[in-house]
């Protein structure tokens, strides 16, 4: 089976979650992917293109995928697409509705900005450096459902002080899919202070899944 780790919006393979989950998943033995989600090519990210770099890494066989924030929403948009090959799921603070999220979070006067000169000025903390974004991301992001109905056996993860994605999108989403086990942990959205709990419950979640004889 294929681990593969999905990284969140401006942010990059090597993220402290990303390096932590790989280190501890080699020590168990598991080898975990951690693709370029926006392959080297941040302006003209989209949603469509960033699950075909999923397809690329993951497609083909069997595979688990543990995603974070905006990674977590793709992990589930590709486990509703894909049932046969993705047997299990984790989510850490799924960003949900990101496209909704996002133009949220910018405003509308900002949205109208962006719209009318295509590029949005964010931090992208893989490079730690502004980088401009097109405003095709929320163009395809509109065709994606804010809820992906998948069925695998899936762990999510919320903190409860998330000031980026609220909690309560995890809890609407687990509280309707019994696929789902939420943990709702004393942390922020990005989860640093319990990665060592996180990763203790996500190898043994993963550790559920039987090998095909």
């Amino acid at each position: 089976m294929k681990f593969v780790y999905l990284h969140g919006f401006a942010s990059g393979p090597g993220s402290k979650k990303a390096r932590y989950f790989q280190e501890r998943m080699a020590r168990a033995g598991m080898e975990l992917l951690v693709p370029d989600l926006a392959a080297g090519d941040f302006e003209h990210l989209t949603i469509s293109g960033q699950l075909a770099i999923v397809e690329q890494v993951a497609g083909g066989g069997p595979a688990a995928l543990i995603g974070s924030s905006l990674g977590g929403y793709l992990a589930a948009l590709y486990a509703a697409r894909r049932p046969r090959e993705v047997r299990r799921v984790v989510l850490l603070a799924p960003a949900f509705s990101f496209p909704r999220l996002f133009a949220a979070g910018v405003g509308e006067e900002g949205l109208e900005r962006w719209r009318s000169s295509g590029r949005l000025s964010v931090f992208h903390y893989g490079a730690g450096e502004m980088r401009d974004l097109g405003y095709q991301i929320l163009e395809d992001g509109a065709q994606y459902e804010d809820f992906p109905g998948f069925h695998q056996p899936a762990l999510l993860f919320h903190g409860r002080s998330d000031a980026s994605v609220p909690v309560r999108l995890s809890e609407d989403f687990a509280a309707g899919h019994s696929n789902v086990r939420l943990r709702v942990m004393e942390s922020d959205h990005e989860l640093i202070n319990v990665l060592d709990a996180l990763c203790s419950e996500t190898l043994n979640f993963l550790a559920e899944e039987q090998p095909e004889a």
